[in-house]
C-alpha cells in the first residue's frame, strides 16, 4: 500500500533525487549485493528470519518521498498512536495476564522490548534537548517507565543494549562534566539493579544464565547461551572458509545443517533437536555467512550513512543513540531481519530527516 501510494503520487519522478540521499544509497547497496548473492546461493523466500526480510529497508524510500509539511503531522500522530496503543496493549497483558510480549498484535517478548528500548533512548534524547522543565521531567519519568517495563521482558539482549546506549549518549551528553556523568552512570546503574532485583522475570533469567554455564561446562550446549556460542563458533569458522564471497544468499541454513555433523567431532550435531535453526543470533555473522566480507563491509556502509543522515540533519546525538541501539542488538541477535523494528526505526529516520529540513527551510 505504502508504495502503491507513492506511484500514486508522482514517485517515480522524484526518484533521480531520492537516489541523491547517501542512505537511500547504501540501502540499494545492500540490497543489490544479497540479490547478487542469490547467484551462488540458495535462496528461500518461505519461512521465518530469512535473507528476504532484508529487503524490507527498501521502505525508507516512499516513506520518505511520501513526507512533506502537509503530511508531517499525519505521519508523527499515525506513530505516535501507534507506539501508545502497543504499549498500552502490552501493559495490560502484563498486568492483567501476567503475558510478555504482544500476543494481540503478534510481536513476541523480544520485539516488544526492541520496541520499549528505541522508546526510552528518544524520550531522553528529547529530554536532554527540552528546555522546558516541565516537559523535560515527564519525558524522563516516561524513559524510566518504558525502561522499568523492559526488565519485565525475558529478553536479554535488547535490555543490555538499551542500558549500553543510555550510557553512550550520557557520555556523549556531559563528556565535558565528569561528575555530572560519574553521577548519572551511577543512578543508572541503582535503577538497572533495583528493576533487576525486583523483576522476577529477570531472577528467572539469571537462574537460567547460571544453569546455562553448568551445561557448557559439561560440552552440553543445549541452552539459550549455549546455542548462541555454538552457533557464532559454527558462523565464524563458515566466513572464514569463504570469507571473500561467503556461501550465497540463503545458503546459510544448509552450511549450518552440514556441518555440525562433523565439526569439532560433532559436538554441536544434536543442536537442532533444542532448537531449529533460524538465523544465527547475530548480524555481522549473519551478514558474513551470506556474502562474505563485502556484505559485512555493505552493512558497515548502511549503519555509518544512517548515522551520517542523522548528523547532517542538526541531530548527531539521536544518530549515536539510535545506531549505536542496532548495533548493539545486532550482537546478540539479527537484528536487521527482525520486520518491524528496523523499519519503525527507518520511518523515525525520514520522519526526523523532513522535520529538520523543514526547519532549515521556515
Amino acid at each position: 500500500m505504502l508504495v502503491l501510494a507513492w506511484l500514486i503520487d508522482g514517485g517515480l519522478a522524484g526518484f533521480r533525487h531520492l537516489l541523491t540521499e547517501p542512505l537511500v544509497q547504501a540501502i540499494f547497496v545492500f540490497c543489490f549485493m544479497l540479490l547478487l548473492g542469490a547467484l551462488w546461493g540458495e535462496p528461500s523466500l518461505d519461512g521465518r528470519h530469512k535473507w528476504i526480510k532484508y529487503l524490507l529497508l527498501l521502505l525508507y524510500l516512499p516513506f520518505l518521498a511520501l513526507l512533506n509539511r502537509k503530511r508531517l503531522p499525519w505521519a508523527i500522530g499515525g506513530l505516535a498512536v501507534t507506539y501508545g496503543l502497543v504499549l498500552f496493549v502490552g501493559v495490560y497483558q502484563w498486568i492483567a495476564e501476567n503475558k510478555q510480549g504482544v500476543s494481540a498484535f503478534g510481536l513476541s517478548y523480544s520485539v516488544f522490548s526492541a520496541i520499549l528500548g528505541i522508546g526510552t533512548i528518544l524520550s531522553v534524547y528529547f529530554a536532554c534537548h527540552n528546555r522546558d522543565s516541565l516537559i523535560r521531567a515527564s519525558l524522563l519519568v516516561f524513559a524510566l517507565m518504558l525502561f522499568f517495563l523492559q526488565f519485565q521482558q525475558g529478553a536479554r539482549g535488547f535490555l543490555l543494549a538499551t542500558l549500553l546506549t543510555l550510557l553512550i549518549l550520557a557520555s556523549h551528553y556531559f563528556w565535558s562534566n565528569l561528575r555530572r556523568f560519574t553521577g548519572l552512570v551511577l543512578a543508572l546503574a541503582a535503577m538497572a539493579g533495583l528493576f533487576a532485583y525486583t523483576s522476577p522475570i529477570m531472577q528467572d533469567r539469571w537462574e537460567l544464565v547460571q544453569q546455562d554455564i553448568a551445561k557448557i561446562q559439561q560440552a552440553d550446549y543445549s541452552s539459550s547461551i549455549g546455542y548462541r556460542l555454538a552457533m557464532w563458533d559454527v558462523g565464524i569458522h563458515g566466513i572464514l572458509q569463504q570469507p571473500w564471497w561467503g556461501h550465497g544468499t540463503g545458503a546459510p541454513k544448509s552450511y549450518f545443517n552440514r556441518t555440525v555433523q562433523h565439526y569439532k567431532n560433532g559436538i554441536y550435531k544434536d543442536l537442532s533437536d533444542f532448537h531449529p535453526y533460524a538465523h544465527y543470533h547475530n548480524d555481522w555473522i549473519e551478514i558474513g555467512m551470506h556474502l562474505g566480507v563485502p556484505g559485512i563491509l555493505s552493512l558497515m556502509y548502511l549503519l555509518w550513512t544512517w548515522y551520517a543522515t542523522f548528523r547532517r540533519s542538526g541531530v548527531a546525538l539521536l544518530g549515536v543513540g539510535m545506531i549505536s541501539f542496532v548495533f548493539l542488538s545486532g550482537l546478540t541477535e539479527t537484528f536487521m531481519v527482525f520486520n518491524s523494528i528496523p523499519v519503525l526505526l527507518l520511518f523515525i529516520t525520514a520522519i526526523t530527516v523532513t522535520v529538520c529540513w523543514q526547519k532549515k527551510h521556515e
